[in-house]
């Protein structure tokens, strides 16, 4: 006999009206998704309601999972990996030894054969939701949870891990490298002055010119993963795969609104989505702004178990684990991509071969205007994102992603071992750990809009973060130097070299340049001498004048790509920008040493300007 069909199941029991039955139909017809998550992701139809429907349909019964406690004996020896892919859970013996097992997927006699293997027991399946079985999981096996995201990565592959700060052979030779500068300091101090003023000099050169000329080369290409009008036209809403949205979010319940109605703009159909929020245990706060907000049925959140460190690649690493998309994004609560961005992000995926691991799309800011600081956060964002990784990507260099709006292959990033909760720069480390194995990196030409910083206290927390976050990255991969030349070649191990480990270091050299240049001035030649010959000290000061135009320069160039021609000349301002990073870089460098682990937060919401999608 012909089994009913669930839409007309779910009429029958009065949870759908036939109008909205035959609506879902359509869609169905053209995105080829499954009726019970159209309705669901449309909120026609609560999750239980389907769910119950489903038990019907497939003619078994449902079970509340939280009606009773499951027997944690039935637990010992199996997998949360297992349970979350295959979305079963066991829940209790009875009295003849059968065990009463949860599933969200049909019940099958193949499927109830499998289950039996895995417990060796009978087992009988009632119908519930995935959405019970990942509650399941996270109240059960939430040690786990918590132990693979912290500790997951280091087990695995420990010397890719940041949790030790620095390898007693890399103490051994800083240790050498301080006495050595002491040594040089009693016996000759001003040829050692000189020789590591003319070192820093040329450094800092090198560093800018680094960044000038990968800009140029930018400048010359478009996004390294070319997508077109006509590649966002072939695709179509029956070929698109599931995509999963990962959003961490921290004390941010004054975004949230701002979040829902940005998510609720994405172009991608609502059933292929899947919305991961990453709630920290102790942040009730925002828990109770997105539960007030009305959020979608496809978003749901995640409890991030508390424990250290405490970090946003931790909580990314839990929203991985519940993952279920073939595609995933990384989004900062208060982001607004352009709609479009997933379809694009797919159609890049499409072109870019077995190899492209990940697409960064570009970032800039909704509040450009606000003040003085909003303007220069904008110019460096625009010439990196629109110039700066087109052309690490088109050199063939490592480009370390953004901290949002990355998208990935998610079983690849789960073989690349996820994020280093032990990382503040995640971002950064896991774009060189991609590098390492072979995999690209590629940008599509979308854009997130985001809240620049428009205060200098919060501004200067967050750039140390980012500066110790690359000196963490710089000190991971330096550990083994033959193995890094081995593992990534000659090129790429010298773009890491220039970016990763060279930008901290620029930082810290501008406060010594500027004190020369500034001494230069106002004190008589002749103090310098012993300590600055003439063409010590000439050469110290040109590399810092050609080095601050430089960046003036690709400043300039990021905005003029964007339009943005109010903000030209406020890249004269480059040079104070950057005894701001070297506020940062300082305040890195002391806070790698005490609190190597500790993610300094960002606040946002302090913006007055409206989002939007474009200045």
């Amino acid at each position: 006999m012909q089994r009913e069909r669930l839409g007309d199941v779910l009429v029958a029991a009065g949870v759908l009206t036939p109008g909205d039955l035959e609506w879902a139909l359509k869609v169905q017809s053209t995105t080829g998704s499954r009726l019970g998550s159209i309705l669901v992701a449309s909120g026609r139809v609560r999750r239980i309601d389907l769910y119950r429907a489903l038990a019907a349909h497939w003619g078994t019964t449902f079970v509340d999972c939280t009606a009773s406690e499951p027997d944690p004996s039935l637990l010992r020896g199996l997998a949360p990996e297992r349970l979350a892919k295959e979305l079963w859970f066991p829940l209790r013996r009875a009295g003849d030894g059968t065990v009463l097992v949860a599933t969200a997927l049909e019940p099958t006699r193949e499927r109830a054969e499998a289950i039996e293997v895995a417990l060796a027991a009978p087992v009988s399946l009632s119908v519930t939701s995935e959405w019970d079985i990942d509650h399941l999981l996270r109240r059960h096996y939430r040690d786990n949870l918590l132990d693979e995201a912290s500790l997951g990565l280091w087990r695995r592959d420990e010397h890719r891990s940041a949790r030790t700060v620095v390898t007693p052979s890399q103490r051994v030779v800083l240790v050498v490298a301080l006495l050595v500068l002491i040594a040089g300091l009693v016996i000759s101090r001003a040829d050692t002055v000189a020789a590591v003023s003319l070192f820093v000099a040329v450094a800092f050169l090198a560093s800018v010119t680094f960044k000038f000329v990968t800009c140029l080369v930018g400048a010359r290409h478009e996004a390294t993963v070319s997508v077109t009008a006509e590649d966002l036209a072939s695709l179509s809403d029956a070929d698109l795969p599931v995509y999963t949205v990962l959003v961490p979010a921290y004390h941010e319940a004054s975004v949230v609104p701002q979040l829902m109605a940005n998510l609720a703009d994405l172009d991608y159909p609502a059933e292929k989505l899947e919305i991961l929020l990453l709630l920290e245990e102790d942040d009730w706060e925002t828990r109770a702004a997105a539960a007030a907000s009305r959020p979608p049925e496809t978003m749901t959140f995640v409890t991030v178990p508390s424990g250290h460190p405490q970090t946003k690649p931790k909580a990314c690493n839990v929203g991985l684990f519940f993952a279920r998309g073939e595609f995933l994004v990384i989004y900062d609560a208060e982001d607004r991509p352009e709609p479009d961005q997933l379809k694009k992000a797919v159609a890049a995926f499409n072109k870019g071969g077995d190899d492209l691991v990940c697409v960064q799309a570009a970032l800039n800011y909704f509040n450009a205007e606000e003040n003085a600081l909003t303007r220069m956060f904008t110019l460096e964002y625009s010439f990196w994102f629109d110039y700066m990784l087109p052309g690490l990507e088109a050199l063939r260099f490592p480009i370390p992603l953004g901290g949002t709006s990355n998208h990935f292959r998610t079983d690849d990033l789960r073989r690349l071992g996820g994020w280093d909760p032990f990382n503040v720069t995640e971002d950064a480390d896991l774009g060189v750990r991609a590098a390492a194995l072979g995999k690209r990196v590629g940008v599509i030409p979308s854009t997130t809009y985001e809240e620049a910083n428009n205060a200098y206290g919060n501004f200067v927390r967050q750039r140390s973060r980012w500066i110790k976050g690359y000196l963490q990255t710089s000190l991971v991969f330096l550990r083994h130097p033959v193995e890094l030349v081995r593992t990534l070649g000659w090129r790429q191990s010298f773009g890491f070299g220039m970016l990763i480990a060279g930008t901290p270091l620029s930082f810290l050299a501008v406060p010594p340049l500027y004190a020369v240049l500034v001494l230069s001035i106002i004190l008589p030649p002749g103090r310098f001498a012993p300590y600055f010959p003439g063409w010590v000290l000439w050469a110290s000061l040109a590399n810092l004048l050609i080095g601050n135009a430089l960046m003036i320069y690709v400043s300039m160039m990021g905005v003029f790509k964007r339009g943005l021609y109010g903000l030209v000349l406020w890249a004269l301002l480059n040079p104070v920008y950057w005894l701001l990073h070297a506020m940062g870089a300082y305040k890195a460098v002391w806070q790698l040493l005490v609190r190597p682990h500790y993610w300094e937060k960002t606040v946002h919401g302090l913006s007055a300007a409206a989002p939007q999608l474009a200045p």
